[in-house]
């Protein structure tokens, strides 16, 4: 029979290795921490594997997982001395959710299970403190009726407030016995009103429909959301944690926190969290209450009063500080923790590899490597490639002029302008739209994801460090700004408040997420230094690495970026983008419109010097370096004039009327122009346009060959090739004129012709074509396009639901499609090579930036991947872990 159930605490070790696949990392984490000895409240873990069969099974349990559950009541009732249900001295527990990646906030929780109207009063003869007994009971009928129940959460919310507001009271924490007592009494008639039955009395009944909830919330649109985002399969599950409970709010005595044994947001080796005295865990990560700093030190710099954990409990901190060591050494990473100190007693509740910046998650693996606890080969596979696309961005300019509304904690790092928006909703739709957004919400919760996603940052009113906002934010790499204390956010006007000043949607705001300061209008920026951790880290990297890293650049400007971070050369300069030039632009109309060659040519003289002075300024960046040159490409319709205006300058231009020139216009229209006359097609009814554009190419690499000593490599590419013939006769038209200028110029450089693989035919016939072509390079936008029959452009309003629905497992404009556009990319390469051994090939696509694709290109044996500049660090990185992988 099938095990489910994995118990740890007292001794006992059910899970073994502490699997994650099986126990999720919440159980696995708990059970490693129970196994060298740490103080971790007993409890067992229901695996990952009863996920798939609660929906298999209509979202129902066999019968053998109860028997299992009562197995593990009975270990922690055995461990605790307490009786689950028992009115004298009741063990109450709590129902945790934990998939085997973190997913903060995404999934459900529920503490003080085991409360009724019978056992708070035990609790509260036992523990000696009846407003404790109290406020956990409430605690706990709110938490289940919005988990369990799905009742309105602010209905309980509204309650408390009335409670307070009526007794004159501002925390929570002045409310008395008698008045979480009164509370309670609110909070049932609410249930009875919102689910038209009573609150659950019987204690099993409860504990079965937490478990329920916490499998339950696998499926939630914010789970769904998070996990699209992240990448993170939906047949993964969770698993469910059942835990005796311990209280950190029985008094001054006692304190809940979260921790990290390094910043998680810059990366230094110094302890960095939060708690709360007299609290439970929500507190804290709710942003429900401000709290306390962890440590004397992070007090005293952010000016705070009241007083940090190592002052206030300082038994209870050493021992946490000895636990933060003693976790870090075993799980070799930098941990993010949940602890409670119940009457003086540390309590450890989780561990888990914290969520990091991209900065933080830089210094760290460089620091542990430095320090011996991981070598450079681990430290180069704990940074997520894609997660130095944070650093890769401009940061505000610390000369600017700010006009600061006010300040709050500096949760994440990064900088950000945009209209100011009050819900997720209206982000979502303003992103959509183009709009750089800031969400401001008074505290976050996980039902703005897909807004905090949209959004470009994150201002709050409430929380800390470790809030809700915090924590994802930083995650996404999205700056914020929390707990700004002195906003008041009015999200059904859409207005925030700050002294006299008014922020209303649609005003624009700056937020720092590194020093939380917020600020009225847009501030100016600086572009990043790439240094020090990132420098080592990269050094590390390309030594690793066997992949070449070029970028797709057509600009100086692209060029240079790239060289700036690493680029060893262009994997696609795509000449089209040039020919849009608003200087040169008639003159390529002129030549589209041109009624015979003769014309044409009159055009492209115009145009040389101008593409001539485009490849010098590129090659004077890449000089000594290979430059592959993408002819012209796009069908000629996307340059012809649409506006009177327009039509009239080409006329003068040309020395023809308008009228004869909009019949041409008309002759050049397609019904489908991106299969129309495009590409190579172009070259071989119009020899001349490449013509010209290869005795440019030639033109400026002697040039720039001359004035600097280091000739580029110039790599001419022809674009949408399907037969090996098309390819031939391009072929000779750029070897006859590159000997034209050869000759002319009397030098010679060295330069390779070679095709874009972009359609299934060329794929399929890469042998015969590598007769022809020295190098390919996979276009694996349009061939991702040929292959799936799918339009890149119209797309996004299927592929969604298309990944949702298992279809495709990523968006394979995204993602490489491995299995179909994969396998014509793997026999292109396999016939190529097998024809041409030394052939050259790389990949071109957007997919060159994405760390997945850039694994198969190494799994496949490609020479280079091209990807847009500001992705040249992710592609580098992601090339050296694919080849340590490998």
């Amino acid at each position: 029979m099938t095990q489910y159930v994995y118990r740890f605490g007292g001794g006992v070790s059910d899970g073994g290795a502490g699997d994650k696949n099986l126990l999720g990392g919440k159980g696995a984490n708990l059970d490693g921490m129970a196994s060298i000895g740490l103080p971790v409240p007993p409890g067992f873990t229901i695996s990952t594997v009863m996920c798939a069969v609660y929906y298999d099974e209509g979202e129902s349990f066999p019968e053998s997982l109860k028997a299992e559950v009562a197995t593990g009541i009975a270990h922690i009732e055995g461990i605790t001395g307490k009786t689950f249900g028992d009115a004298a001295d009741p063990l109450l527990v709590s129902v945790r959710s934990g998939a085997r990646v973190s997913m903060p906030g995404m999934m459900d929780t529920v503490l003080n299970l085991g409360l009724n109207d019978r056992t708070v009063v035990g609790l509260a003869t036992v523990s000696g403190d009846e407003r404790f007994a109290w406020d956990s009971y409430r605690r706990f009928i709110q938490m289940y009726s919005d988990v369990v129940l799905e009742l309105d959460h602010g209905r309980f919310e509204e309650a408390l407030e009335i409670a307070k507001e009526d007794r004159g009271y501002y925390l929570d924490t002045e409310l008395s016995a008698k008045d979480w007592q009164a509370l309670v009494v609110e909070y049932k008639s609410i249930v009875q009103e919102l689910w038209g039955k009573p609150f659950p009395q019987d204690v099993h009944d409860q504990l079965w429909g937490a478990i329920g909830a916490v499998f339950g919330s696998w499926q939630s649109e914010r789970a769904k959301v998070y996990r699209r985002l992240n990448d993170i399969p939906g047949d993964w599950g969770t698993a469910v944690n059942v835990q005796a409970m311990v209280f950190g709010n029985m008094g001054d005595t006692s304190a809940t926190g979260v921790a990290f044994t390094r910043d998680p947001a810059k990366g230094d080796n110094a302890y960095y969290g939060e708690f709360l005295i007299n609290a439970q865990g929500e507190d804290v990560v709710a942003g429900i209450r401000t709290p306390q700093y962890l440590t004397r030190a992070a007090r005293e710099t952010a000016g705070a009063k009241p007083l940090s954990m190592e002052e206030a409990m300082p038994e209870a901190y050493a021992e946490l500080a000895r636990v933060f060591d003693q976790l870090e050494r075993h799980y070799r990473d930098m941990q993010d923790i949940e602890f409670t100190v119940e009457r003086g007693k540390l309590w450890m509740l989780q561990t888990r590899s914290g969520k990091r910046t991209a900065k933080a998650a830089l210094k760290i693996a460089v620091d542990m490597a430095s320090e011996g606890l991981i070598t450079q080969e681990e430290a180069i596979l704990r940074v997520d490639p894609q997660a130095l696309d944070q650093l890769l961005h401009p940061t505000l300019d610390p000369n600017a002029p700010r006009d600061v509304l006010t300040k709050g904690l500096p949760a994440s790092p990064g900088a950000a302008s945009g209209l100011a928006v009050f819900d997720s909703d209206t982000a979502e739709k303003r992103a959509a739209a183009g709009d750089a957004v800031i969400l401001i919400r008074v505290e976050t919760s996980p039902e703005d994801i897909h807004g905090m996603h949209a959004a470009r940052g994150i201002l709050t009113a409430r929380g800390g460090m470790t809030s809700h906002a915090a924590v994802v934010a930083r995650g996404m790499g999205r700056p914020c700004v929390s707990g700004a204390g002195t906003l008041a956010i009015n999200a059904r006007e859409k207005i925030m408040r700050v002294g006299t000043r008014e922020v209303r949607e649609g005003d624009i705001i700056t937020i720092d997420g590194s020093t939380g300061e917020v600020m009225a209008g847009e501030v100016p920026t600086v572009q990043p230094e790439l240094s020090g951790d990132f420098g080592t880290l990269m050094e590390w990297a390309d030594a690793k690495r066997r992949l070449k890293v070029r970028a797709n650049a057509e600009t100086p400007l692209d060029c240079r970026t790239a060289r700036d971070f690493g680029a060893e050369g262009v994997g696609l300069c795509r000449t089209e983008h040039m020919f849009f030039d608003s200087a040169r632009i008639t003159a390529v109309r002129q030549m589209i419109l041109a009624q015979d060659e003769a014309g044409r040519r009159a055009a492209l003289d115009k145009l040389l010097p101008e593409q001539r002075s485009d490849f010098v300024e590129i090659f004077e960046v890449m000089a000594g370096l290979p430059c592959t040159i993408r002819l012209l490409d796009p069908p000629l319709h996307e340059f012809l004039p649409h506006e009177e205006a327009e039509f009239a300058e080409v006329a003068a231009a040309a020395s023809v009327d308008v009228e004869t020139l909009k019949r041409r216009a008309a002759e050049l229209h397609e019904f489908n122009p991106m299969l129309g006359h495009r590409g190579c097609r172009l070259g071989v009814t119009y020899p001349e346009i490449y013509e010209m554009q290869a005795r440019a190419i030639f033109e400026a690499a002697i040039l720039v060959a001359e004035k600097s000593g280091a000739a580029p490599i110039p790599e001419v590419m022809i674009p949408l090739v399907a037969t090996r013939r098309e390819l031939e006769l391009m072929k000779i038209v750029v070897d006859k004129a590159a000997e034209a200028v050869f000759a002319e110029k009397g030098r010679r450089i060295e330069y390779l012709v070679g095709t874009m693989i972009e359609l299934p035919r060329a794929a399929l016939r890469a042998g015969e074509i590598a007769e022809v072509g020295e190098f390919f390079s996979f276009g694996t936008n349009d061939l991702t396009q040929t292959t799936l029959g799918v339009s890149r452009d119209d797309a996004a309003r299927f592929l969604t639901t298309y990944v949702e629905k298992g279809i495709y497992a990523k968006d394979p404009f995204v993602s490489l499609d491995v299995e179909g556009v994969g396998e014509l990319i793997s026999i292109a390469a396999e016939r190529g090579r097998a024809t041409r051994p030394d052939i050259k090939l790389g990949i071109c696509g957007e997919h060159g930036g994405d760390p997945a694709s850039i694994a198969f290109c190494e799994a496949t044996g490609l020479d280079y991947v091209s990807a847009s500049p500001y992705r040249v660090p992710i592609a580098r990185l992601a090339a050296a872990q694919a080849a340590l992988r490998k």
